[in-house]
């Protein structure tokens, strides 16, 4: 199990993320919009200013159950511990363990 501050912590950067991700888009694109590299680096300097939280980089895949963010199967939004157990008790629909 993650501690509870390490997923209060992937919570708080999800929701700065949907907060600026307007923001951020449009800073990006007049970015790539001005060919004047001076004026590149103003505009940059705008998109530092923002919290650095806010991007999406910054996130972190957890599992759904414990937080843990090792081993961690996107299909299932499972850590490999929860994934194999839940399959050797077939919780998982299609999940059978290979055996040859």
């Amino acid at each position: 199990m993650a501690k509870k501050g390490m997923k209060e912590r992937e919570n708080k950067r999800l929701q700065l993320t949907q907060k600026y991700i307007t923001e951020r888009e449009n800073i990006k694109g007049k970015i790539s919009a001005n060919n004047s590299f001076e004026e590149q680096l103003k505009i940059q300097q705008q998109l530092q200013k923002l919290p650095r939280n806010s991007a999406p980089s910054r996130q972190r895949n957890r599992c759904w159950m414990t937080g843990r963010s090792r081993g961690f199967y996107r299909d299932f939004g499972l850590s490999r511990h929860v994934f194999r157990e839940m399959a050797h008790e077939c919780l998982l629909p299609g999940v059978t363990k290979s055996s040859w």
